[in-house]
C-alpha cells in the first residue's frame, strides 16, 4: 500500500504534508484499535445498525448507477454494490445465522489469501519471501480467530473487520508519512513536462472514457496465454487467465506483455534462447533464484513484434503519464538484459515501467484541489484497492500477463479517472436525460 500510494501521489506532493498524514494515520490506528477491543467483551458500543444502514444505502445507490460505468469500472461497481448490500442485510438480520455467515465469509477470505501467500513464498522463493511467509501465517491466524466463536460467539465480526481495517490502514499511513519525509526528491518533478503530464491534461481531472484511437497515449500490450496457445488452449479459466495455458499437445504458453509510448519507448523482454517449458521443467523454473537467470533480449518495437508473432489480444491506453520519467527508467533498466521466468520477466518489466511512467500522476492531476482532496479521491477510489491486491499477487507470486492486464486497467482508472460516486453519476445521468428531452422538444 505504502509504495503504490507514494508512486501515484509523488514524493514531493506527499513530503509537504507528511505531518498531517502521520496525525491522520495515528488517529485511524487508534480508532481501529479501540473498535476492535470494544468488540472483545461482547458488549458493543460501536453503532452497528446505523453503520449497516449506511452500507445498504451506499450499496443500493451504487447498484442503481453501476450501468453508467465503463468497462471494468462497471463490473467493479456491481461487485462493490452487491458486497455492501449483502453485508448490510446480514448485519441488519440481527441473528446468529447472519453473524455466523459473515464470520465464515471473512475467515475464508483471510484463509485463502494467507494460504496462497504461504504457498507462493515457499515455491517461488522471491526476494524477502520469508517476510511474506510470516504475513501469510498471520492471515491464517486471523482466519482461525474468525472461525472460532470465542469470545463473542460471532457477534463482533463487523467491528472486528472494521477495527482491523482501520488499524492496518492507519499503520500504513504512518509508514507512508515516514517514507515521504525521508525519500529523496523525485527527479521527474524537476521536469516541467513531467509536472504537466501530457499537453492539455492538467486542466482536466476526469475523462468520459479511454483515449481515442488517434489520441497519443501510453499503451500496455498483452498477449494472453489462452490467446497465444498454438494448438488451442484447454478450458481452465482461472489458470489460463492468470498463470499459463496448456494446448492439446501439452505445451505451456505463458503469454507476453509489452509497453509502448508515443515517444518511442518500447519495453518487451524475451529470453535470448527459448526456455524449455515442458511440464517436467516448468516446476524448476518457477524458482526466482539466480540459477534460473538467463540472458534476455529487448525487442525494438510493437510493429515488428506483431508481424513476427501476432497482434496483442488486449490493450490498455493511458493519457496521463510522464514521458520524461519513463525515458529515465528505460535508460537505466535496459542496461541489464537478465531474464528470470518469475522474478524478471516481460510482465514484471512492464509493471515497473508502468509505475515509473505514472509516478506522481494523481498528485499532478488533483494538486490544484489541495492535498486532502487529492488524497481523499485516491483512497476512496475502488480501483486503488484492486491495484493493491494485484500488486501484492505480482510481488509475492510472479507477474504474469493476466495480472499486468488487470493492474494496467486499475491504474488507468486512477491516472485517467472516470466520473465516480453515485451522487455525481446520478447528476450526470439526469443532465443527459434533460438534454435529450430538450433536444426532442426542439426537433418537434
Amino acid at each position: 500500500m505504502v509504495r503504490l500510494i507514494l508512486i501515484l501521489l509523488g514524493v514531493d506532493f506527499l513530503r509537504s504534508h507528511w505531518r498531517g498524514l502521520r496525525r491522520f494515520g495515528a488517529f485511524t490506528l487508534l480508532a481501529g484499535t479501540v473498535i476492535f477491543i470494544d468488540a472483545l467483551d461482547g458488549v458493543l458500543y460501536f453503532p452497528i445498525e446505523p453503520f449497516a444502514l449506511l452500507l445498504l444505502i451506499e450499496g443500493g445507490a451504487t447498484l442503481l448507477v453501476a450501468g453508467s460505468g465503463i468497462g471494468g469500472q462497471k463490473r467493479l461497481r456491481y461487485v462493490k454494490g452487491a458486497a455492501f448490500v449483502i453485508s448490510a442485510l446480514l448485519i441488519l438480520a440481527g441473528n446468529h445465522e447472519g453473524d455466523l455467515v459473515l464470520s465464515l465469509l471473512f475467515g475464508t477470505l483471510f484463509l485463502a489469501d494467507g494460504a496462497l501467500q504461504i504457498a507462493s513464498a515457499i515455491v517461488v522463493r522471491y526476494p524477502n519471501w520469508r517476510l511474506a511467509l510470516v504475513g501469510g501465517v498471520v492471515e491464517v491466524l486471523i482466519a482461525v480467530f474468525f472461525y472460532q466463536p470465542w469470545p463473542t460467539h460471532y457477534q463482533g465480526v463487523v467491528p472486528y473487520c472494521l477495527g482491523l481495517g482501520l488499524a492496518f490502514t492507519g499503520w500504513n499511513l504512518i509508514l507512508l508519512a515516514r517514507r515521504a519525509k525521508r525519500a529523496k526528491r523525485n527527479p521527474a518533478m524537476d521536469d516541467p513536462a513531467a509536472q504537466a503530464g501530457i499537453p492539455g491534461a492538467p486542466l482536466i481531472t476526469q475523462w468520459e472514457g479511454p483515449p481515442a484511437a488517434d489520441e497519443p497515449a501510453l499503451t500496455v500490450h498483452v498477449w494472453t496465454p489462452a490467446g497465444t496457445a498454438a494448438g488451442g488452449a484447454r478450458q481452465r479459466p482461472v489458470i489460463s487467465r492468470y498463470i499459463a495455458a496448456v494446448d492439446e499437445q501439452g505445451v505451456i504458453s505463458t503469454g507476453h506483455a509489452a509497453l509502448a509510448s508515443p515517444e518511442g519507448v518500447y519495453i518487451s523482454l524475451y529470453p535470448a534462447q527459448e526456455i524449455d517449458r515442458s511440464p517436467d521443467e516448468f516446476g524448476r523454473l518457477l524458482r526466482a533464484t539466480k540459477e534460473n537467470n538467463v540472458a534476455g533480449r529487448f525487442l525494438s518495437d510493437y510493429a515488428s513484434e506483431a508481424a513476427q508473432w501476432c497482434p496483442s489480444t488486449r490493450q490498455v491506453r493511458i493519457r496521463n503519464y510522464s514521458p520524461a520519467r519513463l525515458e529515465r527508467f528505460w535508460r537505466r533498466y535496459r542496461q541489464d538484459n537478465t531474464y528470470n521466468l518469475t522474478h524478471r520477466n516481460c510482465s514484471s518489466s512492464v509493471a515497473k515501467g508502468l509505475e515509473a511512467a505514472l509516478e506522481g500522476c494523481v498528485g499532478r492531476l488533483w494538486q490544484r484541489k489541495g492535498f486532502w482532496i487529492a488524497f481523499g479521491k485516491l483512497m476512496t477510489t475502488p480501483e486503488l484497492w484492486v491495484a493493491l491486491q494485484i500488486r501484492k499477487r505480482g510481488q509475492t507470486m510472479a507477474w504474469t500477463p493476466g495480472l499486468v492486464l488487470d493492474y494496467a486497467r486499475a491504474l488507468s482508472m486512477l491516472a485517467d479517472p472516470r466520473p465516480t460516486g453515485w451522487i455525481n453519476t446520478a447528476r450526470r445521468a439526469l443532465t443527459r436525460i434533460w438534454r435529450r428531452r430538450k433536444g426532442m422538444r426542439v426537433v418537434s
